[in-house]
């Protein structure tokens, strides 16, 4: 597996997972996990969910994924490193009579034997892992060979790149050897870090659809209470750089919302589906 400088030379890498743990488990990503339930089935519904099959859900949240493949037979796991979000994934599951085993778990150390899972999914999640080219190796480690990687990974020319771009005027910059989540959105990267292990790498642009009943500043504090890291965000600025983080945030959701129906939010967002197919 390609291994490059990014993934490997963190500056205190334990204590910046700590923080980002932290940060998953403030707010309450479930509520915001439910806007994007829709774009889950969309996902799930392009992938092969066979009865009996091993599936794994890596950055799983609340479940969205993984409730849907064990929906459909598939022995089923999630991991997540927000404890909060693994609860409520537990509930959702038992809610609905499904066996799935949720645990708490780190994306670039996976808890399993390898060549464990015919599909390995992950959306909108592994590619918060700090170290990319680690979590792709374990991605690959845990695959069984001719099995299924497929991840949903935002773009940077997307709206959610355009709201990292917001962030990141805003904030102090990220730790050094971090790089951006939004370079798994990039093709010729994502290709660069699963040339070694994959024999197929497909990858198409892919638009999520999301919806939201308020109007775009609503939008932009529904994000700020419920969203970890937009709640982090928000806490480490004073009030006026809460002021005017909290002015261009709404003026991105004002001139991307394509709703039709007054006082309601609808963006477009694009993201990459990569479908990876292990030797």
């Amino acid at each position: 597996m390609n291994t490059s400088l990014e993934s490997t030379t963190i500056p205190n890498l334990e204590a910046l997972k700590v923080r980002q743990k932290e940060t998953w488990e403030s707010g309450d990503f479930g509520q915001v996990a439910r806007t994007i339930e829709h774009v889950a089935e969309e996902f799930m519904a392009r992938q092969p969910l066979q009865p009996g099959s091993r599936v794994l859900d890596v950055a799983c949240g609340t479940g969205n994924l993984a409730i849907i493949a064990a929906r459909r037979g598939c022995v089923v796991s999630g991991i997540d490193i927000a404890s909060n979000l693994i609860a409520q994934a537990r509930t959702r599951a038992a809610v609905e009579g499904l066996r799935i085993d949720f645990d708490e778990g780190d994306a670039e150390a996976l808890p399993f034997s390898g060549c464990k899972f015919d599909l390995v999914v992950s959306m909108f999640g592994v590619m918060f892992a700090p170290r990319p080219g680690v979590a792709a190796a374990e991605l690959l480690r845990v695959t069984k060979s001719g099995g299924r990687v497929a991840l949903a990974n935002w773009t940077p020319e997307g709206f959610i790149g355009k709201m990292f771009k917001v962030f990141k005027a805003h904030l102090p910059p990220a730790p050094n050897g971090v790089p951006s989540p939004m370079s798994w959105g990039d093709e010729a990267t994502v290709r660069s870090r699963l040339q070694d292990g994959f024999t197929v790498v497909r990858i198409r642009r892919r638009i999520a659809r999301m919806c939201y009943p308020f109007p775009p500043a609503e939008t932009v504090e529904f994000f700020r209470r419920y969203a970890g890291p937009s709640q982090q965000a928000f806490a480490s600025l004073d009030t006026p750089a809460q002021a005017a983080l909290r002015q261009d945030l709404v003026d991105l959701q004002t001139a991307n919302n394509i709703s039709k129906t007054p006082d309601t939010t609808e963006v477009a967002a694009e993201y990459l589906e990569v479908i990876a197919v292990r030797n």
